[in-house]
């Protein structure tokens, strides 16, 4: 009596283990790996089946961009919540954005490769990252509000606070942190902690130091329009 043909997966079951087997392979193996026959078969599933769900690699890479996007934001919601004011979210979120990135690498690396993943294509993974990316804006704005300069723009904040983020985690995941810091490689949450702690001193003082000084620049040219104005000897 021949054996029964194995069942195929339930359309939700089919698509998660799709999905399982593309993050397995990008931690494995890094992006330019990641094709729809090796993914058919980590995942267990004839080579067609994938494309039940997916038209090509990069529907694959969008759909975890997606869904990493919204793990990110849990994670930030989550940190921000337990915030005693502006300040501590600062760290706080900042903290939550590196822990994600080590805790999720291969969503990580596939969220920010617009080489690999073209979001135009993809409005849903877009919006997933458009809601993610929300939360920095509302952490500048508050500590603009909690009296912050936020000069020369508050988006100049947003994007440095990113980078300070961005940069660490990538630093952790890819970067030559321990080889080359090895004073600092103190284990990935005390390091993130001390680094977090510095950014919030530097707001701090900036906070403190209250508005600005006027630039090089417009200082040189309110003396010449003192000058201008001044009275003849």
């Amino acid at each position: 009596m021949a054996s029964p043909k194995p069942r195929s997966p339930a359309p939700a079951d089919l698509r998660r283990r799709v999905l399982d087997a593309s993050i397995a392979l990008i931690e494995e193996r890094g992006l330019a790996e990641l094709s729809m026959r090796e993914v058919a078969r980590v995942a267990g599933v004839s080579h067609q089946a994938p494309y039940h769900h997916f038209t090509d690699r990069e529907a694959i890479l969008a759909a975890i961009a997606a869904d990493g996007f919204t793990l990110l934001a849990d994670r930030l919601r989550d940190a921000r919540a337990g915030a005693d004011d502006a300040l501590d979210e600062v760290g706080r979120a900042g903290a939550a954005y590196v822990r994600f990135a080590c805790d999720h690498p291969a969503h990580f690396r596939v969220m920010f490769r617009a080489d690999f993943v073209d979001m135009a294509r993809f409005p849903e993974a877009e919006a997933c990252g458009d809601r993610a990316f929300a939360t920095l804006p509302e952490i500048v704005a508050l500590l603009g509000e909690a009296g912050m300069p936020l000069e020369p723009s508050a988006m100049a904040h947003v994007v440095l606070h990113w980078s300070v983020c961005h940069g660490l985690a990538c630093l952790m995941l890819d970067g030559p942190l321990k080889a080359k810091l090895p004073e600092l490689a103190t284990g990935r949450d005390a390091l993130t902690r001390d680094v977090m702690a510095a950014v919030r001193s530097l707001v701090a003082a900036k906070m403190a130091a209250g508005a600005p000084r006027p630039s090089a620049g417009r200082e040189k040219g309110v003396k010449r329009a003192r000058k201008a104005g001044a009275p003849r000897g």
